[in-house]
């Protein structure tokens, strides 16, 4: 886990936003990944280009049906809740910039996670990034090494082979996560339990989130 104060990763490529695409925000439990269970503040941005036929939010697709939201307003809506975990998301949150976004919870006492594709050059400043890699828009290389934890959605038998080639460009001290896609759990799961036995090295992920209910 990176807690140092890093300097902001940036990209010519990108300017600084003063405002996001945000299709929603709300003060929750993390449902999965290796945070799974801390009371945490989800920041989900507007915007994917990955397209994977599985995701359970694909109305946060289109940048362009949610509102521009001012950065200070979010953070400020932010530190109305006594946790200082704040987890951005999507979509794909790195299709835009984050480095003010981070810079500002940071300067608050956050803790910055980041759920990510990969697929996009890392911008802001980052204490803990959740690499979820996806095979129809590969991540950058720049991401692997960065990765504090790689998540691996299990849809079928071939991803366990998937998982393996993934875990072999990450650092030594990521956290392997194996997690079935929601709507295949009562087939995957069997099988994730009998690899996770045999290769412990992995753990299984659950979206404890949707057992429990809530958002």
């Amino acid at each position: 886990m990176n807690l140092t104060a890093e300097a902001p990763i940036q990209n010519s490529e990108f300017r600084i936003q003063n405002s996001l695409p945000l299709m929603e925000a709300f003060y929750t439990l993390q449902g999965e990944g290796f945070h799974q269970g801390r009371a945490a503040y989800f920041i989900r941005l507007a915007g994917c280009d990955v397209g994977c036929h599985w995701c359970d939010v694909k109305e946060s697709w289109n940048a362009d049906r949610h509102p521009k939201v001012a950065i200070d307003d979010m953070v400020r809506e932010a530190a109305r809740h006594p946790t200082r975990l704040a987890v951005i998301t999507g979509g794909e949150p790195l299709m835009h910039d984050l480095t003010d976004l981070t810079a500002q919870l940071r300067t608050l006492g956050f803790q910055t996670n980041i759920e990510t594709s990969g697929a996009y050059p890392l911008t802001g400043q980052w204490d803990w990034i959740c690499l979820s890699p996806k095979k129809f828009k590969k991540p950058l290389e720049e991401i692997y090494q960065r990765a504090d934890e790689l998540k691996v959605i299990v849809f079928n038998r071939n991803d366990f082979a998937y998982a393996e080639a993934q875990a072999a460009r990450v650092g030594p001290g990521c956290q392997l996560l194996l997690q079935p896609e929601w709507g295949k759990s009562a087939e995957m799961l069997p099988l994730m339990i009998g690899y996770v036995k045999d290769n412990p090295r992995w753990r299984v992920s659950l979206q404890t989130h949707k057992f429990m209910d809530i958002p």
